[in-house]
C-alpha cells in the first residue's frame, strides 16, 4: 500500500530537482530557498557568511533537503569548486537563482571606478560566472531554469544610484542574450525585477537616507514605499512566489523576460 504522504511528495512539481540559490541566507534569497523546498526541490544555499549559513540551515532544514555552501560570488575560482561540491552532494543542478547582490549609492559626480567595478563584480559578473558553471549540466539534462534577481533599476533609472542601475541594466541584457542561445535546448533564463523590498538592503538604504538628509527612519521608509502605488514595501515572499513560478515545468514558454514585482511602480508614474 502506498504511503499517502510519500505519494503526495512525489507529486510536487520540483521533486528531485536540485536548485542552487546564491545569497540565500536572508531576505529575498531565504524566501526563495524556502519556496523551492516547499515545491519539492533539493536546495543548495550559497553565501559568504558562515553564521548566516548555519542560521539558514536551521531555519530551512525542517522543510526538506538543504545543503549550505560558503561562497564569495565574485571569486571565479571559488565558484567552480563550490558548484562541483553542490553537484557531488545533491546531483546535477537544474535550477539556478542568481540572487546575490549589493547596492551602493552616491551622486553621479562622486561615483568612482571602485564603486562601479564593485557593482559590476557583485551584480553582473557573478551572474555570468554562476550561469556558466551550471549551463553545461543543464544542457546535458535537456532541462534547466536560470532566474536572475535584477531590480526595477534594470528597467528604469534612480537618482544617486547610477552604478547600481548600470549593473542591473546589464544583468537584463545578459539575461536576454543567454535566453536566446538556449531557447531550443530546454533551458529558460529570466529576470525578476523587484521594487523596494523589505530586506537588509532596503534597511541600509533607509539608514543612508537618514544619515545624509536628517529625515527620520519612518520618513525615509515612507519615501521608499511611495515609489509603489500600493504605498508599501514589497515582501520577500512575493518575489519568491514569482521566482518559483518561473522554475516550474509549466513555465517552459516564459524565456528572456523581465518580470516586475513592484505593485505597479513602473506604470504608476512614480
Amino acid at each position: 500500500m502506498n504511503d499517502p504522504l510519500t505519494s503526495s511528495l512525489q507529486q510536487l512539481p520540483l521533486q528531485d530537482r536540485h536548485a542552487l540559490v546564491t545569497g540565500g541566507t536572508r531576505g529575498i534569497g531565504f524566501a526563495i530557498a524556502r519556496a523551492l523546498l516547499q515545491q519539492g526541490a533539493r536546495v543548495t544555499v550559497a553565501a559568504r557568511n558562515p553564521l548566516h549559513l548555519e542560521q539558514a540551515r536551521t531555519g530551512l532544514g525542517a522543510l526538506g533537503q538543504v545543503h549550505c555552501l560558503e561562497l564569495d560570488v565574485t571569486d571565479s575560482r571559488a565558484i567552480g569548486a563550490a558548484f562541483n561540491a553542490a553537484v557531488d552532494h545533491f546531483g546535477p543542478i537544474s535550477i539556478l537563482v542568481n540572487n546575490a547582490g549589493q547596492a551602493q549609492t552616491a551622486p553621479f559626480m562622486k561615483t568612482d571606478m571602485h564603486m562601479l567595478e564593485q557593482m559590476l563584480a557583485v551584480n553582473l559578473s557573478s551572474v555570468l560566472l554562476c550561469s556558466q558553471a551550471v549551463l553545461p549540466g543543464m544542457l546535458e539534462q535537456g532541462w534547466g531554469r536560470i532566474v536572475n534577481i535584477a531590480s526595477t533599476a534594470a528597467l528604469t533609472g534612480y537618482g544617486y544610484a547610477s552604478a547600481y542601475c548600470a549593473s542591473k541594466h546589464a544583468v537584463l541584457g545578459l539575461t536576454r542574450a543567454v535566453a536566446l542561445e538556449v531557447a531550443s535546448k530546454g533551458v529558460t533564463v529570466n529576470a525578476v525585477c523587484p521594487g523596494f523590498t523589505e530586506t537588509d538592503l532596503t534597511l541600509d538604504a533607509i539608514a543612508n537616507i537618514v544619515k545624509k538628509t536628517g529625515r527620520s527612519s519612518a520618513q525615509a521608509r515612507s519615501d521608499l514605499a511611495a515609489n509603489n502605488p500600493e504605498g508599501r514595501l514589497i515582501q520577500p515572499d512575493e518575489v519568491a512566489g514569482t521566482v518559483t513560478r518561473l522554475c516550474l515545468p509549466a513555465a517552459s514558454a516564459i524565456n528572456g523576460q523581465a518580470v516586475p514585482v513592484d505593485g505597479g511602480e513602473l506604470i504608476g508614474g512614480k
